[in-house]
């Protein structure tokens, strides 16, 4: 972490001397995975690889995120890289960079990936695909269609419009939720997620409701039938302290209730948690979601599948 750029401490842009993939972040020296994909790389066989993180800040200009990935593209041993918080950003600054973006990058207009194959350099966004592993690894084959019940996702950002694009899937058929309400503190992001999610499936009807304090969400979760998914996409908990909810909070009964983040004060967990047995809720966090993350990125990048046994076992590796 060299060089400045803007103002920031940033990377040195030295060329790579040996195959590297990047972790684009904020704060990436605190993240477990610096110490995790080494031993993750021994078990994939991957051989002398290394991991490199590089933080910008919120919202950098767009002339950091070009150089970033233009330096990734054109140095031969730099593979790839992660990219989290700057999905957005990043992909509005460095579109015509790319020589291929995947559909889930052009609907949702982020990327989550950047690798290379074929001599072409491409983007992807991955979360509909990991975010849609960890939700198979905790709702019942069947579940919506059996149970009937919604799905109420707090927070407009990239992951409740990735959970919403892997729910509208037309393979799905009928066994899909009915209602999908999407609830945020602010306007202009549901207005946003409004048309990035129009047309999604006509099976699903989609809500989106302006709701700026935990109180109004404790209504709308009240106000769901049993057997309902509520998620807390909204970041707090790990990017900020609280809970999108009160502690006064009444979840319906045989609930799944997921929090997305696996670190940090996780007060809606807990809070969850803290519910009557009786109500029969099943309370998840977000440990296979960071899992599926990370993996499905660097299968994309080594080209390689991570799946099964190998899969369980990096899960145990990173535990």
């Amino acid at each position: 972490m060299a060089n400045a750029m803007n103002g920031e401490s940033m990377f040195d842009f030295a060329p790579a001397t040996k195959p590297t993939l990047y972790f684009i972040g904020v704060t990436t020296t605190k993240s477990s995975i610096m110490k995790v994909f080494p031993k993750w790389a021994e078990a994939l066989g991957l051989g002398d690889v290394d991991i490199k993180g590089i933080d910008l800040p919120l919202h950098a200009p767009a002339e950091d995120y070009r150089k970033v990935t233009r330096f990734i593209k054109d140095d031969p041993l730099s593979e790839g890289a992660l990219v989290t918080t700057h999905k957005l950003d990043l992909y509005a600054a460095c579109g015509d960079i790319f020589d291929y973006a995947d559909p889930f990058a052009e609907k949702l207009e982020e990327v989550s990936s950047l690798s290379k194959k074929d001599g072409m350099f491409c983007a992807h966004a991955k979360d509909p695909i990991s975010s849609g592993l960890a939700l198979e690894s905790f709702v019942p084959d069947g579940f919506w269609q059996e149970r009937g019940g919604e799905v109420l996702l707090l927070g407009a950002g990239g992951s409740s419009l990735a959970m919403s694009i892997y729910f509208g899937q037309e393979k799905w058929g009928a066994n899909v939720p009915r209602v999908i309400t999407i609830a945020n503190r602010s306007e202009p992001r549901l207005e946003s997620a409004r048309r990035t999610l129009a047309n999604l499936n006509p099976k699903i009807e989609m809500r989106y409701v302006h709701s700026p304090t935990p109180a109004d969400n404790d209504r709308l979760v009240r106000a769901l039938p049993p057997h309902s998914l509520i998620v807390n996409a909204t970041g707090l908990g790990k990017d900020a302290p609280g809970s999108p909810t009160t502690d006064a909070v009444e979840y319906p009964d045989h609930a799944l209730v997921w929090e997305i983040n696996y670190r940090g004060d996780l007060l809606f967990k807990d809070q969850a948690l803290a519910q009557p047995r009786e109500k029969g809720l099943h309370v998840e966090d977000g440990w296979n979601y960071f899992i599926h993350g990370w993996t499905q990125v660097i299968a994309e990048v080594f080209h390689i599948d991570i799946e099964g046994k190998l899969l369980e076992e990096l899960s145990r590796i990173a535990r």
